[in-house]
């Protein structure tokens, strides 16, 4: 299903497994809560890169997530990949093109 998306609206929680433990701010790690982390290896920016989908974009963004800041390493890694993260606010507007 995935393959055939033109717009992807992706859950981007957590940048690493331990971030919110690393934080002080929680025990469980991404995945105890059914995140997948955008930075691992084989995470969720490695298969958004595998994706064919014109537009990705993160949603539910954890205040821990290093992404929120434009500025950081881990945002220009997204940006590279061409992967977009959300903000309260934004407007996505979908065409049907099957027609």
């Amino acid at each position: 299903m995935l393959q055939k998306a033109d717009c992807l609206l992706i859950d981007g929680s957590v940048w690493q497994d331990d971030e919110l433990q690393a934080a002080g701010v929680g025990r469980n790690t991404g995945r105890d809560m059914g995140h997948l982390a955008l930075g691992d290896e084989h995470g969720m920016m490695a298969l958004l890169a595998s994706l064919p989908a014109k537009r990705k974009i993160l949603i539910h963004i954890n205040n821990t997530n290093p992404i929120l800041n434009e500025q950081s390493p881990q945002r220009q890694a997204l940006t590279q990949q061409g992967i977009e993260v959300s903000w309260d606010g934004m407007a996505i507007t979908l065409q049907d093109t099957a027609c």
